[in-house]
């Protein structure tokens, strides 16, 4: 294994937000693309037709993205960060025009594929890039960065979804990330500068397609589950069956390998990583699961307008923005950072669990302040939690550790959605009007919620607070058997 250097990282705090303004505008595509189509989505239907696939236009795009992830984090390790996520930006990019150009359902849910492919290299490879160009010990400061690109996201994609499909037509929505995304690619290739890597090493093809099935089955069960099918049909359970064997082909292709696609090693080198996996797997539980609900009850239950869907969740995503860049300039001041997450579940949970309180007659303020106490908790967990991870872990397998939070998060929301999913429709199966129902079927989904916002909280009291990285270097040293306190190198 050979690495060769044709370039520095840049150091100076100036040239470092310069380059992170790109990263976090390739993150910000990403983001608002799904944002953006979800709303064009009732357009699309009614030019292209095919209402019974429309599942698969949102199921394609996240299969894809979960199955190449670790892909693309691992080929960022072996390859060259920059190469690879300056490719992954242009599969993303050349997906979204084909996605554009379709003239059928089919066809459209073909070129998701290709999109979702090119996304699942840009979440995975912006954890790797600010890794590698901001120590542990620095990256609070540049938090509120990464929080604020979220926050755009989910306030300003609906919002902009809906203005491009209204003056437009559908396929801006898809068009709309070309300009944005060649001015990304150009900015990066220019401003970006690191290492170059030549490293030899035989490809793990069978970890990907062991890591493919494996992942490809989780998504698909928890997608069809209590939905198309029953959880106890032969399809489903089949599929169960078939990522259980897969993951245990996969963990054993791991051990045997050179260069595994996810070293084991990151999961059993240091107990802080796999506790932070979790503490970011509730969050996707949150974010992709409960969050899709809260505006529907706002909506249903409380009479708010859909057309003001971005700005419903103004009161959870500014408290991200404003805890997550406080929290961080805490952590660089002072190298501390276990409280967070601990502290960041608790809230998680407190808030879920007031959100359970809420009925018809509850008041928009104090909706408004319980989705203030989630968006703070989430504001602790979410940055804080891929620091603690990738701190965890040694620099050769940062890309590899980006790529599994990525993954466990994204899987998080899978599942989160599929079982939220299935406790909704009871509800509303077992009320006679859709507001009950609704109003039935979410304080629940917030319950479930909160509890494992809960058992997160619970896990982040094994963290162990191990110095912060002021520079690339060895990764965090495990902890003793005896004691559970760092050992010396």
């Amino acid at each position: 294994m050979s690495t060769t250097a044709s370039g520095a990282p840049p150091t100076a705090p100036r040239a470092i937000r310069w380059v992170m303004l790109g990263v976090l505008l390739a993150m910000l595509l990403s983001m608002l693309d799904n944002m953006v189509v979800s709303t064009a989505m009732p357009t699309v239907v009614a030019d292209l037709g095919g209402l019974s696939a429309l599942p698969w236009v949102v199921t394609a795009y996240t299969l894809a993205t979960a199955v190449t992830t670790p892909v693309w984090g691992k080929s960022g390790d072996l390859f060259g960060r920059k190469r690879m996520y300056l490719a992954s930006i242009a599969v993303f990019l050349i997906g979204s025009a084909l996605c554009g150009a379709a003239d059928s359902m089919g066809a459209l849910i073909a070129f998701r594929v290709v999109q979702g492919a090119g996304a699942g290299g840009i979440g995975a490879g912006a954890f790797a890039l600010i890794a590698a160009l901001v120590p542990p010990r620095e990256r609070g400061r540049y938090q509120g960065m990464t929080a604020s690109v979220m926050a755009a996201g989910t306030i300003g994609g609906p919002l902009l979804g809906g203005f491009v499909t209204d003056h437009l037509g559908w396929r801006w929505a898809f068009y709309v990330n070309l300009p944005l995304g060649l001015l990304v690619l150009a900015w990066l290739q220019v401003m970006l500068r690191l290492p170059a890597q030549r490293i030899r090493a035989r490809i793990d093809w069978a970890g990907i397609a062991l890591s493919g099935i494996c992942i490809s089955s989780v998504v698909l069960g928890t997608t069809w589950g209590g939905d198309r099918y029953g959880w106890g049909s032969w399809r489903i359970t089949g599929l169960g069956l078939t990522a259980a064997v897969s993951l245990l082909g996969f963990l054993a292709v791991e051990r045997r390998v050179s260069e595994p696609l996810l070293p084991v090693r990151v999961f059993t080198g240091h107990r802080n990583f796999p506790v932070a996996v979790g503490i970011l797997f509730a969050v996707g539980v949150v974010m992709f699961g409960a969050g899709l609900y809260l505006p529907l009850f706002q909506q249903t239950v409380q009479g708010a307008s859909a057309s003001h869907s971005g700005l419903l969740m103004l009161p959870m995503t500014l408290p991200v923005v404003v805890v997550s860049t406080v929290a961080g300039k805490i952590m660089s001041a002072t190298g501390r950072y276990r409280v967070f997450p601990i502290a960041g579940a608790a809230l998680m949970a407190v808030g879920l669990g007031l959100l359970a309180t809420m009925n018809a007659e509850t008041s928009r303020p104090l909706t408004a302040l319980y989705m203030t106490v989630l968006g703070a908790g989430l504001g602790l967990c979410t940055q804080m939690a891929g620091t603690i991870a990738q701190n965890a872990v040694e620099p050769r397998d940062i890309g590899a550790a980006g790529s599994a939070l990525n993954l466990f998060r994204t899987m998080g929301g899978s599942i989160g959605v599929a079982v939220f999913g299935a406790l909704f429709n009871h509800a509303l199966a077992g009320h006679a009007g859709n507001v009950q129902g609704c109003a039935a079927g979410s304080r629940t989904i917030f319950m479930v919620a909160a509890a494992v916002c809960a058992l997160a909280c619970a896990a982040a009291l094994l963290i162990i607070e191990v110095p912060l990285r002021t520079a690339g270097g060895p990764a965090a040293p495990k902890p003793t058997a005896c004691d559970g306190q760092p050992a010396t190198p």
